[in-house]
């Protein structure tokens, strides 16, 4: 029992050295932005583990991520925030329950937008915070989906979406490219990164 505690401890130790506050910080800007919300994010900034704490404060009852997903999907897909589920209750489990389920309905409206379900997050990975890398890769995943429509057209937030590069061969080409030795095969050479840039508000509504 106590080996496992330990084991237990130690993943959590794992996640939150894993923990990027820059980039958590940026998901309440962005949040921030596209909603109008008021998240004073500055008042914690340079501290990872009160940017940690206010990151999962301010996300894990869903009532926020649903708004932002009301900003950005199309009115057919708007999630209805007049619901029971969004009613607070003074009953713990009750809250606790439907806190869960706005989490949830976030999630699937992230992939009906076009997010695929591996890159969102599992509920208890924000609501018991277990995995707060998880979730704010998936807000940032949410953001690169909403860019990439071609209704967007104001000012880049996040990272294009990896585009396929569809390339056409004729047969004589496909037939003399056969003889050919990749010139990297063995080799680690021609590896690049490339940072992110900041952005402005904008609003998408269209598919």
């Amino acid at each position: 029992m106590e080996k496992e505690e330990e084991e237990e401890e130690e993943e959590i130790e794992k996640v939150d050295n894993a923990f990027d506050a820059d980039e958590a910080t940026k998901c309440l800007v962005w949040i921030r932005e596209i909603t109008g919300e008021d998240i004073p994010v500055e008042s914690v900034m340079g501290d990872k583990q009160k940017v940690s704490e206010f990151f999962y404060e301010t996300l894990k009852d869903g009532f926020l991520l649903c708004r932002l997903a009301n900003c950005i999907v199309p009115e057919e897909m708007q999630i209805n925030m007049k619901s029971l589920t969004f009613k607070k209750s003074s009953n713990e489990a009750f809250e606790s329950a439907r806190e869960r389920a706005r989490l949830e309905i976030f999630c699937e409206k992230m992939m009906e937008f076009g997010v695929p379900e591996t890159l969102t997050f599992q509920i208890d990975s924000l609501y018991e915070r277990t995995n707060l890398v998880q979730a704010y890769c998936a807000i940032r995943n949410f953001g690169m989906e909403a860019e990439s429509r071609p209704s967007f057209t104001g000012e880049r937030f996040w990272p294009k979406k990896a585009e396929e590069n569809r390339r056409t061969f004729t047969e004589e080409q496909l037939r003399a490219s056969a003889g050919v030795i990749n010139l990297q095969m063995g080799t680690n050479k021609g590896a690049s990164q490339s940072g992110m840039t900041f952005g402005k508000q904008r609003m998408i509504t269209e598919k």
